[in-house]
Formats: C-alpha cells, structure tokens, sequence
C-alpha cells in the first residue's frame, strides 16, 4: 500500500536534534546486548542527518544505512558523513519498495522520533516487518505519553505548547505504551522492552520499544 505522504520539508541545520543526547546512549545499549555480528545489516527509517548512523558505523557495524524523505536532511548527511556518502538516501516510509542500491532485508532496524509524524503508522510499520529478516529486531523511539504526564501538562495549562497545532510538519500521534505494544502485535511484531528516557521515571521525553518480529506472531496471539 502507498500512500500519498503530505510532507513538509524540515530543513536540517545539524545532524543531530536535542533527542539524541538522551536517546542515543540507550540504542547503543540496546545493540550491544543484542550481540550482533558486526556483519549484521542495519537500517535507520527517518535517519535526517544521518548521525545515528555515523554513530553505528562508529560501533564498528559497516552494513549501515539511512534513508529520511528530507532532502535537506539527506544532503546534510552525505556532507556530514562523507565516507557513508553511499550509505545514505532520500526515501517515503510510506512506499515498501526500498531503493535498490541497499539491502532489501535488514538484521535491526531502528526508527527514532518517526512515527509521531505519521498519519498511518500501521502502514509504516507493515512495511518494516517487509524489510525486517523474520526473527529480527525492531528498536523505536517515539515521544511518551501517559497518565502522570498527560494530568500534569493539562494542569500546568501547557496543552498548547506541548501538542502545539501551529507546528508545521509536527507531531499527530500521541503514543502510551499500551498503544504502541498494540500497535506492534497488530503488525506482526512482539514487544520484547520497553526503556523510558529523558526526564524522570513516568514524566518521561520519550520511550524506546524493542520488538521482534516472528512469521505468523498475530496468528499465534
């Protein structure tokens, strides 16, 4: 399924965003205690400028690539990271055909600050469990979302501000854990942990989920 994705160009300053200081340490976690061979093929879906993937590569993982639908963010890469300059491509979430210069089956893929900019993140994430090896891992960062912090936003009064509808280009799904461990069953793939990060425990920035995707999960559960 395609969908015609209404994007709005981000125009990418820096490789990195305020997000990878608190998240990125713990993604690196997550891939040591995988154990990977350094072999392993990995791919990160909305990778803008291509920091995490230097960072990866910088693990000592080679089979490393990115793709982001933002020019600006791809260009920036390429220019960031010139020895990954291969590496690195302009490509929608929403279309399940992968550029054929990659990889089409990935050991990991990572999707960090993605899915809360997606209209259909069902879509997006069938089409991860297509370019994921069945048994493999799927490690996703989103903005948190639950009770403590929603009450306190709304009587801070900072409901405006926090889910702010004058942002062009931001935030349109507001993830729990529930809805997100949800949302990973219905497109075949099993909640293994979950890491909240920034912040303090339950009024955290966001949460990492790391899933697993096994042939035939939504038929087995």
């Amino acid at each position: 399924m395609k969908i015609n994705n209404p994007y709005i160009e981000y125009h990418w300053k820096s490789p990195e965003t305020c997000a990878h200081r608190y998240i990125v340490p713990i993604i690196v976690k997550i891939i040591q205690e995988l154990k990977l061979s350094f072999d392993a093929k990995i791919l990160d879906t909305g990778c803008g400028g291509g920091s995490l993937v230097y960072h990866i590569y910088k693990m000592g993982f080679k089979n490393v690539y990115g793709f982001d639908i933002s020019i600006s963010g791809i260009d920036l890469a390429k220019k960031s990271f010139p020895e990954l300059e291969s590496n690195f491509f302009v490509h929608d979430v929403y279309d399940p055909d992968l550029p054929f210069e990659i990889p089409q089956k990935y050991d990991v893929i990572i999707s960090m600050e993605v899915i809360e900019h997606l209209y259909s993140p069902k879509t997006y994430l069938k089409n991860i469990t297509i370019w994921l090896k069945d048994d493999e891992y799927l490690i996703l960062t989103t903005p948190f979302h639950g009770y403590l912090k929603n009450l306190l936003i709304s009587l801070l009064n900072k409901f405006d501000s926090h889910f702010n509808p004058l942002a062009e280009g931001g935030h349109i799904k507001f993830f729990s854990k529930n809805t997100l461990c949800s949302l990973f069953k219905e497109t075949g793939i099993k909640p293994l942990k979950f890491y909240g990060v920034g912040r303090i425990p339950f009024l955290w920035k966001s949460m990492i989920l790391l899933g697993r995707r096994y042939e035939n999960f939504k038929e087995k559960n």
